[in-house]
């Protein structure tokens, strides 16, 4: 089972930031498996949101990406759309590494 956490910085994290940021990264599952857990840490400095994702994944290091803007809920989808292509990457050399 997939440990997720979703931590606020300077703020309050909502139930639907919460509920958001989760079901968002849940999805990363399916472009690699062995995903033990994710971090969502969210910084509201004035008006910007500084979001950071790391993805742990077996046997190698974390995958972090950073985000900053005004509108948090497009900083999550950027985030998780970087990731995707990160951890289809990673597969990819895998799948090349055993060939």
């Amino acid at each position: 089972m997939m440990e997720i956490t979703v931590t606020g910085r300077h703020m309050e994290v909502t139930q639907a930031i919460q509920t958001y940021a989760s079901d968002k990264v849940t999805k990363l599952s399916r472009y690699y498996d062995r995903i033990p857990s994710i971090e969502v840490i969210i910084d509201k400095g004035g008006q910007i949101h500084e979001l950071e994702i790391i993805v742990h994944v077996e046997r190698a290091d974390p995958y972090v990406v950073r985000i900053s803007g005004t509108d948090l809920y497009a900083c999550i989808d950027d985030a998780v759309d970087k990731l995707e292509r990160k951890l289809t990457d990673h597969k990819e050399k895998l799948r090349n590494r055993k060939h």
